[in-house]
């Protein structure tokens, strides 16, 4: 029998998603599960783009340009020209979701070998594209106890060696939550700048904020601009993750060049998808705000529900709608496994992401887990009061 790649052997299961056969056995044994593992927000799609997917007057669903619809990327200009992020339409590439858009600008910008710096935790998939490319993804630990801050600069550059490529951040971050400062940011900057870096910037979760403070995108930085390569998508802040609609953008000629080659290679991003994205860029300012003030609200009950149990603790995440949390637990991975295959309370249980996942370092993240509040408050208390009944009744539970 021929033997499978060393690709696929060592490239890392979803800690979102590798326990999803135990929630559905759960399910199957009829257990209410409560799905925390997840970002897939509950609230609806805007009514616009709903309406543009019912109302598609097409005789044919052709191939759209390899760079996604002229009038998608014309819209996406606008967008971006409100967050004072200056780009013009030939900047921007529009991708099969935000995973299409990281994974293209792996292959475009890294051989194999080359090197990427990443604070962690980060998102898992990072270190999937960064295998696929042939690349190596080098982390900076980052510290629950001190909010998931970004870790000082002299970390950074201890790590950087012929092979370094780049530095890649997720701002607001996935899965801390974290929201970089003004500050740190100018660090990234200046670090960029020096070593003569690329700077991917993953901020897909512009709109959560929640400091109050200006939003600051990567191409907010002077000096760097045609370092930066933007990674965005619309599933999050339109709740369409079904649409599979993202995008590069990037001022660097060449990468685009690069971009275009895997954007042909794959033939056009999803035609329906760019419909109901382009007209969900007209949603109305109150479906923006309806939906800000909702995370807000889950926000504060969850951290605040999780603080009241013993021995667990969030830092307050200052965007996007996750938060990593310590549990007093032996091995999280166990615990979650346990929660789905052996426990119930009352008929419920709780499904939670291992945070070991979006870790690389080895025996980093052991008690920690991410949680995501897209559930409505109504289920978020029914989850804090399942967890807190499972902690007791774990048999590897640290606080008796």
């Amino acid at each position: 029998m021929p033997s499978i790649s060393q690709r696929g052997q060592i490239m890392p299961e979803s800690p979102i998603r590798k326990l999803v056969p135990l929630s559905n056995a759960a399910k199957a044994r009829g257990v209410k599960v409560y799905h925390l593992n997840i970002g897939q927000p509950d609230l609806p799609s805007p009514e616009v783009g709903l309406e543009a997917l019912k109302h598609i007057d097409r005789k044919i669903l052709e191939y759209s340009p390899s760079e996604g619809l002229l009038s998608l990327r014309q819209k996406l200009e606008k967008y971006y020209h409100r967050f004072n992020i200056n780009v013009d339409v030939d900047d921007i590439i529009v991708t099969t979701g935000g995973s299409e858009a990281v994974l293209f600008a792996f292959m475009a910008c890294l051989d194999p070998g080359d090197e990427i710096i990443v604070p962690e935790p980060a998102y898992a998939n990072y270190m999937a594209f960064a295998i696929s490319a042939g690349a190596k993804i080098v982390t900076v630990p980052s510290s629950i106890d001190e909010g998931f801050a970004l870790p000082p600069v002299e970390r950074f550059e201890a790590l950087i060696t012929p092979k370094t490529k780049g530095i890649l951040i997720c701002n607001p971050n996935n899965p801390t939550g974290y929201l970089y400062t003004q500050k740190e940011m100018n660090q990234i900057r200046d670090i960029v700048k020096k070593y003569d870096l690329f700077l991917f910037s993953d901020e897909v979760y512009r709109e959560f904020c929640y400091t109050g403070a200006p939003y600051i995108s990567a191409f907010h930085l002077p000096g760097i601009e045609e370092q930066v390569v933007l990674i965005d998508s619309v599933s999050k802040r339109y709740s369409e993750c079904g649409i599979r609609i993202g995008a590069i953008i990037t001022k660097h000629k060449e990468l685009k060049k690069n971009v275009m080659k895997f954007c042909q290679a794959r033939l056009s991003p999803p035609l329906l998808g760019q419909i109901v994205a382009e007209a969900s860029i007209d949603a109305p300012r109150e479906y923006m705000l309806m939906t800000y003030n909702e995370y807000v609200e889950r926000r504060k009950f969850l951290i605040d529900g999780l603080n009241k149990i013993p021995g667990c603790y969030s830092p307050i995440p200052m965007g996007a709608f996750y938060t990593v949390v310590s549990l007093p637990v032996d091995d999280a991975d166990k615990f979650c496994e346990w929660c789905l295959r052996e426990f119930e309370y009352e008929g419920q249980t709780v499904f939670m992401a291992p945070a070991s996942g979006f870790y690389t370092s080895e025996g980093v993240g052991r008690n920690e887990v991410r949680m995501a509040y897209v559930l409505n408050k109504e289920d978020l208390s029914k989850a804090l009061k399942v967890l807190g009944e499972a902690l007791k009744a774990y048999p590897g539970h640290t606080i008796r």
